[in-house]
């Protein structure tokens, strides 16, 4: 993965991984040993579920360019709807609470978006791949007088 893409990535977890560690304390505190484990595993999902769509993107940027505006609304797409489908798989489960596990997965994806968001905001991301400086150019004389 190149740099800018890793500096996106940490941007991103981070910020993500602290709002988590918040929504783990306050499931703790409010419904405690099953608020904890739901906010771990939820903010453990959406971290997972985040980077790989990240990874995801940046390779589809740079081998299939012309697919990634479509491949990006599709990751999101995809990553919500795994995000439900985890929220309705773990509806009745008694291994976490299962409320600290919604909202905690809610928050950190929000966290995630705003935080990829200023990532890359603040990246500076050529539109376009400058020429290589150490490529000699090729002087071409003038007409011979």
């Amino acid at each position: 993965m190149p740099s800018n893409d890793v500096r996106i990535l940490i941007q991103a977890a981070v910020p993500t991984a602290a709002v988590g560690a918040v929504a783990v304390a306050i499931g703790g505190a409010v419904e405690g040993g099953k608020g904890v484990i739901g906010g771990v595993v939820a903010a453990v999902l959406v971290i997972l579920l985040m980077g790989v769509g990240l990874y995801v993107l940046q390779w589809t940027a740079k081998s299939l360019p012309h697919l990634f505006q479509a491949m990006g609304l599709m990751m999101y797409m995809a990553q919500i709807l795994l995000m439900f489908v985890f929220i309705a798989l773990f509806k009745n489960t008694t291994l976490f609470h299962p409320k600290v596990f919604a909202l905690t997965l809610l928050v950190c994806t929000l966290a995630w978006v705003a935080a990829q968001a200023r990532a890359h905001m603040k990246a500076k991301i050529p539109y376009v791949e400058p020429e290589s400086t150490t490529r000699e150019k090729k002087e071409t004389p003038g007409r011979p007088s």
